[in-house]
């Protein structure tokens, strides 16, 4: 750290203290999962769904993330490193702020997890895989995104030429495939409110 930086966390008010204004908990519910795996379109209903219970929660999205803090990076997997260590950053950020977090990113290997768990913290990172197969979310393709890739158009796209790591160390799965839109929400919001 440079030696004209000087923290002053100590002096601000405490997480605790917000969380007992705010009378809930904080956490980071990380959701990650292919394109067109539904991350988003669930993560947007659960927002809403703790929203009207009374919690401060907040959406952190890939593609409203890539438009403004990160629009200065390519898919490239250091860039992607990148894109989840600045994301992690602004997530210790808000849940200190006693924000709850749903971040809906690909994060496609499990180093790239393991790095934002460590960034975020063991204690505060909660992964939820939504889980669908590539032919799956290549049927759905609702942003086009995969008829791309496979003509060459977007290159490094996860799931056709770049991987994607089967989630270890998952905390919750919401099967796309197997479960409707309504049963992985009410999933997800019960897996948070058990946590928050």
């Amino acid at each position: 750290m440079s030696d004209h930086i000087h923290p002053i966390f100590e002096r601000l008010v405490s997480r605790s203290e917000k969380e007992n204004f705010l009378n809930h908990k904080t956490a980071v519910f990380w959701f990650t999962g292919l394109s067109g795996s539904g991350k988003s379109t669930i993560a947007e209903a659960v927002e809403r769904e703790l929203f009207n219970a009374g919690h401060l929660v907040q959406v952190l999205d890939g593609d409203n993330i890539r438009t403004g803090i990160c629009n200065n990076l390519s898919f490239s997997l250091e860039d992607r490193k990148e894109n989840i260590r600045r994301i992690s950053e602004v997530s210790k950020l808000m849940i200190n702020a006693g924000v709850t977090c749903i971040n809906s990113f690909v994060s496609p290997t499990n180093e790239i997890r393991a790095y934002a768990r460590s960034i975020i913290g063991e204690q505060d990172f909660h992964l939820i895989h939504v889980k669908a197969s590539v032919e799956t979310c290549e049927k759905r393709d609702v942003k086009g995104l995969y008829a791309k890739a496979r003509a060459g158009i977007i290159k490094g796209f996860t799931g056709i030429d770049s991987p994607f790591d089967e989630p270890d160390k998952v905390n919750l799965i919401l099967d796309t495939e197997a479960e409707t839109k309504e049963e992985s929400v009410i999933k997800a919001v019960d897996y948070i409110k058990q946590h928050i």
